[in-house]
C-alpha cells in the first residue's frame, strides 16, 4: 500500500498556494480587461472553453499514462460528431424516430439517444487501435516520438475515412431555430450553448470523481507514475491503459460532438484544426493535471474569442499558438505542472 501512495504521482490533483495565486493573477487580469472587452465574446469563449476543457483533459489522462502526444486525439473528436449524425440520420430515422427542436435546444431528441452510442463506439475504436497498433509498439520498447508518429498516421487515417464516408462537405446535425437568450450587457447566449455548458461540467466532475475515489481512478494515477512499481503493487496495467484510451476517446467524441452543436456545423477536418488549442490548454494548465487542463482550456477559449473583436477570427489557433509560447518561455512546466 506504502508503494501504491508512493506511485501516485504525474497526475497531479494536488492544490499548492503557487496554485491559488496564479488563478487570483489571471482573474485579476481579466477583470481588468473587462471595461475594453464585449461581454458576449467572453461568454462564448467561456463555452467555447468548456468544450476544450472536456477535450484538453482526455489528451492530458492519455499523456500523464501513457506518456505520449496523441495527435489522433483531434479527430476522435471528429468522429464522435459524425457518428452521432450517422446514428441521428440512419438507424434512428429509419425507425421513425425523427425530430427537431428538443426543449428551448435546436436539436431533438434523436440527438440526445446518439450521443452516448457514439461516445461508445469512439472509445471501443479507441481500445482497439491500441491493441492493434500501439501495445505492439509498446512490446518493442519505441519512443514517445514513434508512437506519436503512429498517431498521426492514425488521425489521417480516420480523417480520410470520414471524406470517403460523408465527402468533404459541410454537414450538420437536423435542427429547429430556437430564440436565443437575452442577458444583461448586450449579451445573447444561444440555447444550445447551455446544454454544452451543462454536458462539460457533469463530465469534468465526473472525471475529478473517478480520479479521486474510484479505484479505477486510483490506479491510473499510479500507473502513470511508475508502471513497473504499479504492476508490482497488483495493478493490472493493462485494463488500465484500456481505461485510459477509453475515458480519453470518450472525452475527445464528447467535446466533438458539443462543438458541432455548438458551431451548428461540422467538417472532416474540424478535430485537426481543434488539435492547437486542446495541446495549448493541457500545456498551459500543465501536462498530467486535469486542474490545468480545466483552467488552461478557459484561458484559451476566452482569449482565442476575445481576440475576433480586433482581429480576424480566422487566426483564433495563432492566439492559443501565442499563449502556448508565451507559458513555456515563461514556466515551461505550466501553471499546475508538477515541479518533480
Amino acid at each position: 500500500m506504502t508503494a501504491l501512495r508512493t506511485a501516485i504521482r504525474r497526475i497531479s490533483l494536488s492544490w499548492t498556494a503557487w496554485h491559488t495565486t496564479a488563478i487570483i493573477v489571471f482573474g485579476a487580469f481579466a477583470l481588468g480587461l473587462l471595461p475594453f472587452v464585449k461581454m458576449g465574446l467572453v461568454v462564448n469563449g467561456a463555452i467555447l472553453g468548456a468544450i476544450i476543457a472536456v477535450g484538453a483533459i482526455g489528451l492530458t489522462l492519455i499523456y500523464g499514462i501513457l506518456n505520449f502526444a496523441n495527435i489522433a486525439h483531434g479527430d476522435y473528436m471528429t468522429m464522435g460528431a459524425y457518428l452521432t449524425l450517422f446514428i441521428v440520420g440512419g438507424a434512428l430515422s429509419a425507425l421513425g424516430m425523427e425530430a427537431q427542436g428538443f426543449g428551448p435546444f435546436t436539436f431533438g431528441y434523436p440527438t440526445l439517444i446518439a450521443l452516448p452510442i457514439a461516445v461508445a463506439l469512439v472509445a471501443a475504436g479507441a481500445i482497439a487501435l491500441d491493441v492493434a497498433i500501439y501495445r505492439r509498439l509498446r512490446d518493442r520498447g519505441v519512443s514517445a516520438v514513434v508512437l506519436a508518429m503512429a498517431s498521426l498516421g492514425v488521425a489521417i487515417a480516420l480523417r480520410g475515412l470520414v471524406q470517403i464516408v460523408w465527402s468533404g462537405d459541410a454537414q450538420h446535425l437536423p435542427r429547429q431555430s430556437k430564440p436565443v437568450f437575452h442577458l444583461p450587457m448586450d449579451v445573447r447566449v444561444p440555447p444550445d450553448a447551455i446544454f454544452v455548458a451543462l454536458v462539460a461540467l457533469a463530465l469534468v466532475s465526473a472525471v475529478y470523481l473517478t480520479l479521486t475515489r474510484a479505484k479505477m481512478g486510483k490506479a491510473m494515477r499510479a500507473t502513470a507514475d511508475n508502471p513497473q512499481l504499479a504492476l508490482v503493487s497488483g495493478i493490472d496495467t493493462q485494463r488500465v491503459i484500456w481505461w485510459t484510451w477509453g475515458m480519453g476517446a470518450a472525452l475527445a467524441a464528447t467535446a466533438g460532438i458539443l462543438l458541432a452543436v455548438f458551431q451548428a456545423q461540422m467538417l472532416p477536418s474540424m478535430g485537426w484544426r481543434f488539435l492547437i488549442p486542446l495541446f495549448a490548454a493541457a500545456i498551459l494548465g500543465g501536462i498530467g493535471s486535469p486542474y490545468g487542463a480545466l483552467v488552461g482550456a478557459f484561458v484559451i477559449g476566452v482569449a482565442s474569442e476575445v481576440s475576433t473583436q480586433w482581429i480576424n477570427p480566422s487566426y483564433k489557433p495563432a492566439v492559443a499558438f501565442g499563449i502556448l509560447i508565451v507559458m513555456l518561455l515563461a514556466r515551461p512546466r505550466g501553471i499546475f505542472g508538477s515541479s518533480g
